[in-house]
């Protein structure tokens, strides 16, 4: 399916920079034309909006106009009635900042722009017009009727001038994830044993797939897209969030059986065909139905005495099949989406995963303390402005506001804000430069946007590209806000020293306050992210929550994007249990085993539940380390007790999925011997 890149996807960074800077320039003329009181934050609102993909610039567009309507209301409620009291009216815009910061963190999709523009938009708003609170209103007005000029003009150049739509980016993402997902699968079947630079290759497939889940939050806002073609793009990403576990499944039953005595010849031959066949570009179908039927044919029966490899053999047959179904799905979905057919219409063979819906890891935690480190940052700034009486002081709030909020993401804030200070250096620089040394002798509007061209296009060239796209629009809107460009040439250098110094204030007090409130750091969040694994395996087992596959699936893969991000402080073990993916893999073994106990009989379930509950207990508990050894006895018991159950395919599931659990939580304990199940009263 991997097709040559397209010009405008070789040349994405200038043409963005080209069509950005031309859409900023439209904005600027248009709101000169229309008399705007300050037709600079026209110009700056295509920088923010703006992104190389339509889609994604269509819905921050929607989702700024809804963000600046609601902090522009707080700002017409609040300054007018508490202007008399600074005081108050600082507490007031800190706390809503940091209200709506909070929730936005918790969020975590494009949506969440609605409440983080919606906290800073007051002290854009409000701060500027304390000195004439009466204008207000006016000044909300204004500031709405420029941003939306802005959004319309980046709007229509992102639809109009060589459009770049969500739904191929993710496409193209998805067939490169499939690629090095078939890779890693076929070297797990030819290798067998365990390989550590399999765990990084996992964790660089997960911080992948999180990529794309991110992308895929634009779709329903890619005009150009059909309906069918966003369906079949969600239907594929729910059968990628199988394969990684199954990957560590599959190396684990290898290993198992190798360990045990060696693979069977047969199934070891099924493995290495398998292994051609994902390296295979055409992945046949006729190729699979023989594969599935040499499966078949292996396919050891489990009887009450059936040993440890038999029952890893049993799962590793079980789990090539899910294999080859998902793999084979997954290429007839991207015949559809390539083709705009809807995949509704598909007969596809994996179906236990397809009605779930996808979860992503959220800590109420973090978030709340990282809006109160942006609240206290702003109040700070307040209390320099009253203490002082600087007039000046209340733009270092505003720039406070700004930042505190763009940055509340990041684990440790003082290296951010120490980078950031050479930036806002930059700013001041080139904004030196052009406001004394270039607009003086600027006399048409020509000539402007001949004299902004190179600043600008170097601005949106970086801002295009992945490694420097947060300085590029950091600097782009920055300076686009500081040259205040108007209709004519009123700068004095008292204003501009002033508005340079509260920027430089504002950042620096910002950077030092959320640095001590922010004490946590990298380690701390990364220790919260596996103790959060824990916690929802003891929800799933105790059905409490969770019971769905792709929610369980995408919430801990998410985690293990986030770890990627931050593994130099994740300890060895942690780290490699972590990439085998071995609690989501017991989460969802518990979720089968569950499911396929319904049809057992009431001895055998009430086994499961005792067993399910006393996990359920032990990963509940806080600060619990290793499990007790008693907990492998009671899974070595349950497992004869479920194999004397009359023989079916619930029962087989029901076996394999407890052995899973048992390989997940016990990867290094002794294989397990069939004994003599534990008798057990059932109260009646």
């Amino acid at each position: 399916m991997a097709q040559a890149p397209s010009f405008r996807d070789r040349h994405a960074a200038p043409i963005f920079a080209l069509k950005t800077f031309a859409a900023a320039m439209l904005a600027f003329y248009f709101a000169l034309l229309l008399d705007m009181p300050r037709p600079y934050w026209a110009m700056t609102s295509v920088y923010v909006t703006s992104n190389v993909l339509t889609g994604a610039t269509s819905s921050k567009a929607v989702y700024r106009i809804l963000g600046t309507l609601i902090g522009a209301a707080g700002a017409i409620a609040l300054v007018p009635n508490l202007v008399d009291a600074p005081e108050l009216l600082s507490l007031a815009i800190a706390v809503w900042v940091g209200a709506f910061l909070y929730i936005a963190l918790l969020d975590g999709t494009p949506r969440g722009y609605v409440f983080m523009l919606a906290g800073y938009t007051i002290a854009i708003v409000g701060l500027p017009v304390l000195s004439t609170p009466e204008l207000t209103f006016d000044v909300a007005v204004s500031r709405v009727q420029e941003i939306t000029l802005g959004i319309i003009c980046a709007s229509v150049f992102s639809m109009l001038v060589l459009p770049r739509s969500v739904a191929s980016a993710v496409a193209g993402q998805a067939d490169a994830w499939l690629a090095n997902a078939s890779l890693l699968c076929a070297n797990v079947l030819i290798g067998g044993s365990h390989d550590p630079k399999r765990e990084d290759e996992r964790m660089r497939l997960a911080a992948a797939a999180s990529a794309i889940d991110e992308l895929c939050n634009h779709l329903d806002y890619d005009a150009a897209t059909s309906a069918s073609i966003v369906r079949g793009l969600q239907r594929l990403r729910r059968h990628m969030l199988a394969l990684l576990p199954m990957f560590s499944s599959i190396e684990d039953r290898m290993v198992a059986l190798d360990s045990g005595g060696g693979m069977p010849v047969n199934l070891a031959m099924i493995c290495a065909r398998i292994a051609n066949w994902l390296t295979d570009g055409s992945q046949g179908r006729a190729e699979a139905d023989l594969i599935r039927t040499a499966l078949a044919e292996v396919r050891p029966a489990l009887y009450p005495d059936a040993d440890w490899t038999g029952i890893m053999a049993a799962s590793l047959v079980n789990q090539l099949r899910n294999l080859i179904d998902i793999m084979q799905d997954c290429r007839a979905l991207r015949l559809a989406i390539a083709e705009g057919r809807d995949p509704e219409q598909l007969t596809l063979a994996f179906t236990l995963d397809v009605s779930g819906h996808a979860a992503a890891h959220r800590d109420r935690g973090i978030a709340l303390w990282s809006a109160a480190a942006t609240t206290l940052s702003l109040l700070a700034c307040f209390a320099f402005w009253i203490g002082t009486g600087w007039a000046d002081g209340t733009t270092a709030a505003l720039f406070s506001a700004i930042l505190g909020t763009l940055l509340a993401s990041a684990d440790e804030p003082l290296p951010v804000f120490r980078n950031l200070y050479k930036a806002v250096i930059v700013v001041v620089a080139l904004n030196g430069i052009y406001i004394f040394g270039i607009l003086p002798r600027v006399t048409t509007i020509e000539m402007l946007m001949a004299a902004l061209m190179p600043m600008f296009l170097l601005f949106g060239w970086m801002a295009a590209r992945p490694a420097t796209a947060a300085i590029g629009a950091l600097l782009a809107n920055f300076i686009a806000v500081q040259l205040t460009l108007q209709p004519f040439y009123t700068a004095d250098f008292a204003s501009f020293a002033n508005s340079s110094v509260a920027l430089m204030l504002g950042v620096g007090l910002t950077g030092v306050i959320s640095g001590i409130v922010r004490f946590f750091g990298t380690d701390w969040i990364a220790r919260r992210l596996l103790r959060s694994n824990r916690e929802t395996l003891a929800a799933v087992a105790v059905r409490k929550s969770w019971q769905d596959r792709v929610a369980v699936a995408s919430l801990m893969q998410h985690r293990l994007a986030l770890l990627a991000q931050r593994i130099a402080a994740v300890p060895a073990e942690a780290k490699s249990d972590a990439a085998n993916l071995r609690l989501l893999r017991t989460a969802l073994n518990i979720i089968d085993v569950r499911q396929a106990s319904l049809d057992l009989s009431l001895p055998a379930r009430s086994a499961i539940e005792m067993l399910l509950a006393r996990l359920a207990a032990i990963f509940a508990t806080p600060g619990a380390g290793q499990l007790p050894d008693d907990v492998l006895g009671q899974l070595d018991s349950t497992i004869p007790f479920t194999l004397r159950e009359p023989a079916s395919e619930t029962r087989n599931q029901a076996v394999i999925a407890l052995a899973g659990i048992r390989s997940g939580l016990f990867p290094e304990a002794p294989a397990y011997q069939p004994l003599s199940p534990e008798p057990r009263e059932i109260a009646a």
